[in-house]
């Protein structure tokens, strides 16, 4: 077992903090450093398993800072920001579209619609009130901004 350096301990380490496996790891490694460094190796970095017990205490506390700001912080993350994922999915709908296929540009216009919002989110009915009663229709109303004299239409649109 080769004697790796600061600066890929620090990348190996990094990596395992924010899930990685040994395997994704090992290829980031020979990419970045073109080095080729064993699974089991790489695992000896990681405190939580059995063969990372003789870990200095520098490369432990390295392993837990970064794995705490991995959790906390998702901004660093793209697709864990709406406007990102609803870019992504415009793309693909235009693709789609394109292609003539409607079965998958529906689909994506339905997850479009989900990441927007409430629409397919379930609410809470409160146990005293019950369906149709007056607080009910008068949320229906404010919801979709009509005026209570308008009502809701009875016809269906197709």
């Amino acid at each position: 077992m080769a004697a790796l350096s600061s600066e890929v301990k620090v990348f190996v380490i990094q990596a395992l903090a924010c899930f990685d496996t040994p395997s994704q790891v090992a290829e980031s490694v020979q990419k970045e450093f073109g080095l080729t460094i064993t699974r089991q190796q790489i695992e000896s970095h990681d405190p939580t398993k059995v063969s990372g017990k003789g870990l200095a205490a520098k490369w432990k506390q390295l392993f837990e800072d970064t794995r705490k700001r991995f959790r906390e912080d998702i901004t660093e993350i793209p697709i864990a920001n709406k406007a990102y994922r609803l870019r992504g999915l415009n793309r693909m709908a235009d693709k789609a579209e394109g292609m003539r296929n409607l079965t998958l540009t529906a689909q994506l216009y339905e997850q479009a619609a989900k990441e927007c919002g409430d629409m397919y989110v379930n609410r809470k009915i409160e146990p005293d009130k019950p369906l149709g009663s007056q607080a009910d229709q008068q949320h229906a109303v404010a919801e979709y901004k009509l005026e209570p004299d308008e009502g809701v239409p009875t016809t269906p649109y197709l």
